[in-house]
């Protein structure tokens, strides 16, 4: 069986400050992905491991400030990365919350108004 979702992409406006409040979140390098359509910046993959990996694309199109498709990155404790991402000039919008025997989860909403989850088992 293979995971429902292969890649995502993340729209900014703004890639210097979305790549440093990524990398600063999650303790990443982003690397920057050859695309002759927009400058792209991509998280770390393995593409042997299990789930999806994405990037950050450059965009001028409007953002949807808070709504439409979520992504949730697996996190060690979900509390740690959310207290980072409020650090880093983004805003938490759900704090750490127990889903039960599925663990927990956070909300934050990056620099550029993305909304993204946190998840983890602890």
């Amino acid at each position: 069986m293979s995971n429902p979702v292969g890649w995502f992409e993340i729209p900014v406006h703004d890639l210097a400050r979305a790549k440093a409040f990524y990398e600063g979140v999650f303790g990443v390098k982003l690397t920057k992905i050859e695309n002759p359509g927009s400058e792209m910046w991509g998280f770390p993959s393995d593409m042997q491991g299990y789930g999806a990996s994405g990037c950050l694309s450059q965009t001028a199109e409007p953002l949807a400030r808070g709504t439409g498709i979520l992504v949730y990155f697996s996190c060690k404790d979900c509390a740690e990365e959310a207290a980072r991402a409020a650090r880093l000039g983004g805003q938490l919008a759900q704090a750490k919350t127990s889903i039960g025997p599925y663990g927990h989860y956070a909300l934050v909403t990056d620099t550029e108004g993305n909304r993204i989850g946190l998840h983890s088992m602890q």
